[in-house]
């Protein structure tokens, strides 16, 4: 729950940055840091998704051999 919630605030920050009244390089500078969160962020996401994936695979693999 802890990236969902972290997301929706980099979203938020998105959302309300240009109205903050920053000088325009800093502005700059604070998107682009945001951005590296934001892909930062999608890495953990899909490194998640291959283990949750990985996970389900190896369970339907199973073979019980039956005499």
């Amino acid at each position: 729950m802890r990236k969902e919630r972290t997301l929706f605030i980099f979203g938020i920050w998105v959302a309300i940055l240009p109205y903050l009244g920053f000088f325009e390089s800093w502005r700059k500078i604070l998107f682009i840091l945001t951005g590296v969160g934001l892909i930062y962020l999608a890495y953990l996401f899909n490194i998640e998704a291959r283990v949750r994936l990985s996970k389900s695979e190896n369970s339907e693999k199973s073979f019980v051999d039956n005499i």
